[in-house]
C-alpha cells in the first residue's frame, strides 16, 4: 500500500505507507464552525457576527495536516461519524496526502469545534467530541503496527486518555504529547513525553493537577522545569507571540517568535506541533526543531482558519527572530 505526499502545486509523490519513520498522529478529527465577531460577548449578551465559515479541524487532524504540508510522511489514527460532516472533516487531510487508512467511521456525529474569533485574532473554542470519544484503547491497539513504525507519535487531549496511554506504550519512536486541553494523565504517559508541549496557561493547570501545587510567582521557565521534574523527558512551553521555550537536561532555551500581524490565532499551536513533529522525525534536536516550529506558527496566524492557514513545503516563512531576542540557555 502507498500513501501520497503533495506540495502546494498538487504534485504527488508515492511513498510506501508501511516504511519506517515519519509521523503518526493519534487524535481528534473535527469540523470547525468559525464565527467572527467584533469582540467576544459578555455572559448573557447577544452579538451580531460579521461572518461565519465551516472548515476541517480537530487538534489531531490540524497537526497531521501541518506536518504533511511541510513534507512529512504522516498517518492518522482517529474516528469520524456517519454524518455529512465527515467528508468535510477529512477533506484537507486527504488533500495534504495524509494516510487515512487508520481513520475509522463510527455511528453518530463527527466532532465539532465552535470557534469565536474577535477583531484582534483572539479566539474561544468549545469542542463537542462526537466520534472522537470513540477513539479508545482497543481501537488504538488494533493499529499497533502504524504506531510502532513511526519515528514520532503525536498525542493530544481531545481523545480519551486511555487511548493516548495505549499509543504511548506501543510507540517505539519519540512521543510528542500536546496536552491540550489539559486532562488528567497517568504517570507513565507523562513520563513517555519527549517532549511534553503545553502553552503557558495549560502548563500551570497541568502543574497544579500532577503536582498538587501552584506557584503564581514562578516565571515560565521555572514552570517548565517543574513540569519536567514531574517526569516528562523534555518540555516545550509555547508563549504565543513571544515564541516558545524548551527544557531538557541541558537547561532552558528561550526562542523568540517572528513579529507578524495576527489575523486569527486559532490553530497556530497545532501548526507549531505539526512542524515540531516533522522536524523531530527528520532527526533534528529539540532546540532546532522548536526554532523552525515558531516560524510555522507565526505563518499560520497570518490568515483565517486552522488547516487552510498552514504553510506548504517551499512557502516562505517569517524570518527567525534571533536578532530581536538572542537565545538564552540556562539551568534553573
Amino acid at each position: 500500500m502507498t500513501t501520497q505526499s503533495r506540495d502546494r502545486a498538487g504534485s504527488v509523490e508515492e511513498v510506501p505507507s508501511g516504511s519506517a519513520g515519519g509521523v503518526c498522529v493519534v487524535g481528534s478529527i473535527n469540523v470547525d464552525e468559525i464565527v467572527v465577531v467584533p469582540r467576544h460577548p459578555l455572559p448573557g449578551e447577544t452579538l451580531l457576527a460579521t461572518s461565519s465559515t465551516v472548515a476541517p479541524g480537530g487538534k489531531g487532524a490540524n497537526q497531521a495536516v501541518a506536518a504533511a504540508r511541510l513534507g512529512a510522511r504522516v498517518g492518522m489514527i482517529g474516528a469520524v461519524g456517519d454524518d455529512g460532516r465527515a467528508r468535510t472533516a477529512l477533506s484537507l487531510l486527504a488533500g495534504a496526502g495524509v494516510d487515512l487508512t487508520d481513520v475509522v467511521p463510527v455511528d453518530g456525529p463527527t466532532g465539532i469545534a465552535r470557534i469565536t474569533v474577535d477583531d484582534v485574532g483572539e479566539n474561544t473554542i468549545i469542542v463537542v467530541p462526537g466520534a472522537n470519544a470513540r477513539v479508545d484503547d482497543a481501537l488504538v491497539a488494533a493499529r499497533s503496527a502504524s504506531i510502532a513504525r513511526a519515528a514520532v507519535v503525536v498525542l493530544q487531549g481531545e481523545i480519551p486518555v486511555d487511548a493516548s496511554a495505549c499509543a504511548a506504550r506501543l510507540a517505539t519512536g519519540r512521543v510528542l504529547l500536546n496536552l491540550a486541553p489539559v486532562i488528567g494523565v497517568p504517570g507513565d504517559l507523562l513520563q513517555a513525553a519527549d517532549p511534553l508541549v503545553v502553552n503557558e496557561h495549560e502548563a500551570r493547570l497541568l502543574l497544579a493537577d500532577v503536582a498538587g501545587r501552584t506557584d503564581p510567582d514562578a516565571d515560565d521557565g521555572r514552570i517548565a522545569v517543574l513540569l519536567q521534574e514531574q517526569g516528562a523527558r523534555s518540555v516545550v512551553l509555547t508563549l504565543g507571540a513571544r515564541g516558545a521555550l524548551c527544557v531538557d537536561d541541558d537547561g532552558v532555551t528561550t526562542i523568540a517568535s517572528p513579529r507578524v500581524d495576527a489575523v486569527d490565532t486559532s490553530g497556530a499551536g497545532d501548526a507549531f506541533v505539526g512542524a515540531l513533529a516533522m522536524r523531530l522525525a527528520d532527526g533534528d534536536e529539540l532546540r532546532t526543531a522548536v526554532r523552525f516550529a515558531v516560524r510555522v506558527g507565526a505563518f499560520a496566524v497570518g490568515s483565517a482558519g486552522t488547516q487552510p492557514s498552514y504553510p506548504w513545503a517551499g512557502d516562505e516563512l517569517p524570518s527567525a527572530a534571533a536578532e530581536n531576542l538572542p537565545l538564552r540557555t540556562e539551568v534553573l
